[in-house]
């Protein structure tokens, strides 16, 4: 069974951006538990799994 993370560990991680709110790479890979490369790496590889505007460029 996985952990469950509570909203307000994520809501403290989320800024506002351009008027947008994001989650930083960093922020999303300490919530999966893997490297920031990881995350980054799955963006690039497989980028069909993930919604319209997920990254910011």
């Amino acid at each position: 069974m996985s952990d469950v993370v509570k909203f307000n560990e994520i809501e403290s991680k989320i800024i506002t951006f351009r008027n947008q709110k994001v989650l930083l790479d960093f922020d999303v890979a300490e919530l999966y538990g893997v490297e920031t490369k990881r995350v980054n790496e799955a963006v690039k590889n497989n980028p069909e799994k993930f919604p319209y505007g997920y990254v910011i460029e």
